[in-house]
C-alpha cells in the first residue's frame, strides 16, 4: 500500500485532530487510501501550539490510514498553507508499527 511520511504532530493531527489537508510543494496522481507514517522529525512549535507532548507521540512508524480524495492549489480548510494540498478523508488509527520512512509516497506493508 502507498505510504507517506509526515512529521509529528501533523501525522497525529491527521489521524486524531481533524486535519483534512496535508500541505506539500508537489502534486500526486495517487487517489485512495495511504498509510500515515509518523517520521522521526518533530515540529516542537506545532506541538506547543496544539498542546501536544512530543514525548507522547509515536515517531518512526505507521500510525494510521487515510483516504486521499483530491489534490488542490486552493482551499478554505483551516489547515491550508499550500502551495499544494492533499485533501484527506476517513482517517483511521492503526496499531503503531515501527517502519522506516522514505521521501514522497513509497510502498509499505502493514498486516
Amino acid at each position: 500500500m502507498k505510504c507517506l511520511s509526515i512529521r509529528q504532530p501533523w501525522a497525529h493531527l491527521i489521524i486524531h485532530g481533524g486535519k483534512d489537508i496535508e500541505n506539500r510543494t508537489w502534486k500526486t496522481k495517487h487517489r485512495g487510501p495511504f498509510l500515515v507514517h509518523a517520521s522521526q522529525m518533530i515540529d516542537y512549535e506545532a506541538c506547543k501550539k496544539f498542546n501536544l507532548k512530543p514525548n507522547q507521540l509515536h515517531t518512526g512508524g505507521i500510525i494510521g490510514v487515510v483516504d486521499l480524495v483530491d489534490v488542490v492549489t486552493e482551499s478554505d480548510s483551516k489547515w491550508w498553507i499550500g502551495p499544494v494540498g492533499f485533501v484527506l478523508e476517513n482517517p483511521k488509527e492503526l496499531e503503531y508499527r515501527v517502519y522506516k520512512g522514505k521521501l514522497n509516497f513509497f510502498e509499505a506493508e502493514y498486516n
